[in-house]
């Protein structure tokens, strides 16, 4: 049996909200210098060059790349034969989230009902997955997420009659309705079967895979790509002023579900989707 102090779980979360917020994942950096390159919009192209300008100042400047730093979302793999000492394993998460918005004096965007919208004033609490695995070590993926691409966001329950045209069909469609509005390029996270809630959580947890690893199996990694493809057709661009590239990325992620059911789920990532991870 490992023991990992909670001590040493704060300090890895507050490092981790910070880095995510300040620095751009390689993979997105590149996708978007790629994108530069081909973008036939002359708006497009200067948009481009300015978010990674953008992205440049704030890793440098030690600034957020975006005003809107997120709601946190963490992602806990938990060994089996792994001890958690010194407190309780939400709260040493949560103090970790509390002291890494204010030492990176990053914006608070957390009210504590969601009616009565009262800020907590310290970013917290965060949206915490937990998952046992075997060995005796902690993973920690912590995932700030912007509201301007989560609120357009969507899930839908089809026939399985519906199949694979029905879900590119949803895909599509959720994309082209959400235009200008989640910050386009985007990184679209697509979940596939389970139940309603697994549907959700799958998407959310494929904006975390980098966009330059596909689905290991090749049907869906051609699913990945036809729908990049098709995305990068709708001509809403950088910014949703027009261009080809709408999309950075498309990720699927998938699960067995019930012969009666078809769940489809598609999370979308700005340009920025922001991901940090460390194991304990």
């Amino acid at each position: 049996m490992r023991t990992i102090h909670v001590s040493e779980i704060t300090e890895a979360v507050e490092g981790l909200c910070i880095e995510a917020n300040l620095v751009l994942n390689r993979d997105i950096r590149e996708a978007l210098e790629k994108a530069e390159k081909i973008e036939e919009s002359e708006t497009g192209r200067s948009i481009l060059q300015s978010l990674i300008k953008n992205a440049d100042i704030a890793a440098s400047d030690g600034l957020a790349i975006c005003q809107d730093t997120g709601m946190v979302i963490i992602f806990v793999e938990l060994g089996q034969e792994a001890h958690i000492v010194g407190g309780s394993l939400e709260e040493a998460i949560n103090q970790g989230v509390r002291q890494g918005y204010k030492k990176g004096y990053l914006r608070n965007s957390v009210v504590e009902d969601p009616l009565r919208r009262k800020n907590t004033g310290d970013n917290t609490p965060a949206i915490i997955y937990y998952n046992i695995v075997e060995g005796d070590r902690l993973t920690l993926h912590v995932a700030p997420k912007g509201f301007g691409s989560e609120n357009m966001s969507a899930i839908k329950m089809l026939k399985p009659s519906e199949g694979v045209e029905g879900v590119k069909k949803f895909v599509i469609d959720t994309v082209s309705q959400a235009g200008p509005n989640p910050c386009p390029p985007i990184i679209v996270g697509v979940g596939i079967g389970g139940c309603m809630d697994k549907a959700a959580l799958l998407a959310k947890k494929a904006l975390m895979r980098p966009i330059d690893e596909s689905n290991p199996d090749p049907y869906y990694k051609d699913l990945e790509e036809e729908l990049l493809d098709s995305i990068n057709k709708l001509g809403i661009g950088p910014a949703g002023l027009g261009g080809r590239i709408t999309a950075l990325g498309v990720n699927i992620d998938v699960y067995p579900t019930h012969i009666a059911g078809l769940p489809v789920a598609v999370n979308i990532g700005c340009h920025v989707t922001r991901h940090k991870s460390i194991t304990l």
